[in-house]
């Protein structure tokens, strides 16, 4: 199939034949793998303040840990991505990084000291970026190209539903009386159904072989559509803006006067408020994707580049204020969706089957980078009780991403000259 110049044109779902049935067992089997997977490692992440407090170390440790399992995953997306593009078949591999996340995330409960801890932490992000690209690339290859949006909405929403329910779960566990470490080691069960739900469920069709031969000396460097590092930049920009939503965690404590309440982190109202952010998220994924299928995808996702602006300078106004604070959670779980669902959906239309996988990679670690020094210079003007200009920067930063990617729109829309 052709993909068309314009990608930002409205696209035709119209057949004579009525729709093809896109929903297939493939597709199930990467949202149930999304799912679980998220349902795992958000489990751990609920308890993991709590449980490193019970092992004396406290939130200096954690902001390490997380601090450098986000900067692994860039380069692990980065490296599935490349793997992706020089294998036939993406599907083991994938499930390979499912299986690293499972087992590492699950080692969390083996271990006390805070080396082994952030070693395992790291592995276990790593290979959460690592299969991205290609369970990525799997479903841009399942589906028809008329409905690249919904489908990944439909991923998207069972990754958000993950990362609400494993939290819940894990608040029910620690209610039953259990201890932070059990419930780490009940994570195992959902990461190994993930691997299992894309090793066994899943199938490729037509798997692609390298465009390299494996003996041949010569590096053929791939050649991606120009306008797909245009798209790249645009995403660059707005994500140097798109800080890491944990950070609502700690602001809803700091605005209810609860900084120590770390230790009993899961059952306060701040985290109540991020799952809540997370289930607003789910369920605007999919209708955002069917939007993207029915419009032009660009243009829905230049709107919600243009909410996550919006929240980030209601954070800066009103920053304080409890009741606007719900209100920017409910904006950012919106915009997050259509940001996670358009993005790769763009990407797909852009990119040719044979460089999906490697493009993938790229977005997931521009997008690693852009969230990585945003949360960076947040949390350190935050920590320097400088919240306008933490969050008017960030608003700045994302409104260039928006003007970037209206330009890119108008320019693509201009008709050549005769």
């Amino acid at each position: 199939m052709t993909i068309p110049s314009d990608p930002v044109a409205p696209l035709s779902v119209v057949n004579a034949a009525g729709p093809p049935r896109w929903v297939t067992p493939t597709v199930l089997a990467i949202v149930a793998a999304t799912f679980l997977s998220d349902f795992s490692h958000e489990m751990c992440t609920a308890v993991l303040p709590l449980y490193l407090a019970s092992i004396q170390l406290g939130p200096a440790a954690l902001g390490l840990i997380e601090g450098i399992a986000d900067f692994l995953v860039s380069l692990s997306k980065l490296g599935g991505g490349y793997l992706g593009h020089h294998v036939r078949e993406k599907r083991p591999w994938a499930s390979l990084g499912y299986l690293i996340t499972a087992g590492a995330t699950f080692a969390i409960a083996l271990v006390t000291e805070a080396v082994a801890i952030l070693t395992l932490r790291s592995l276990a992000w790593i290979g959460r970026g690592f299969r991205g690209p290609l369970r990525d690339a799997m479903l841009a290859e399942a589906v028809p190209r008329e409905y690249f949006g919904r489908a990944y909405g439909l991923e998207r929403a069972g990754d958000m539903l993950g990362a609400v329910a494993g939290p819940l779960v894990a608040i029910l566990l620690v209610w039953a009386g259990l201890d932070f470490r059990t419930v780490i080691l009940w994570t195992l069960l959902p990461g190994l159904a993930a691997a299992a739900a894309i090793y066994f469920f899943a199938r490729e069709r037509n798997p692609v072989s390298s465009p390299v031969a494996p003996l041949e000396v010569e590096v053929v460097r791939p050649k991606f559509p120009p306008l797909f590092w245009w798209f790249l930049g645009g995403v660059l920009l707005f994500g140097l803006g798109d800080f890491s939503r944990t950070f609502l965690i700690w602001l809803a404590a700091k605005t209810l006067g609860e900084e120590a309440g770390l230790a009993r982190g899961t059952l306060s109202l701040a985290v109540t408020l991020y799952l809540g952010h997370n289930l607003v998220s789910a369920v605007a994924a999919y209708p955002t994707g069917y939007l993207g299928d029915h419009f032009s995808k660009a243009i829905v996702l230049i709107v919600g580049y243009g909410l996550g602006v919006l929240t980030n300078l209601s954070l800066a106004i009103f920053f304080g204020s409890f009741s606007w604070l719900v209100v920017t959670v409910l904006l950012s779980g919106v915009y997050i969706a259509v940001e996670e669902t358009l993005e790769k959906a763009v990407a797909a239309e852009l990119l040719p089957k044979e460089l999906r996988s490697l493009g993938f990679g790229i977005l997931a670690c521009v997008n690693a980078v852009g969230d990585m020094v945003s949360s960076v210079y947040v949390g350190y003007l935050l920590q320097s009780d400088q919240p306008g200009w933490a969050f008017g920067l960030a608003a700045g930063v994302g409104a260039a991403g928006v003007l970037w990617m209206v330009c890119l729109v108008i320019a693509r829309r201009k008709p050549a000259p005769a």
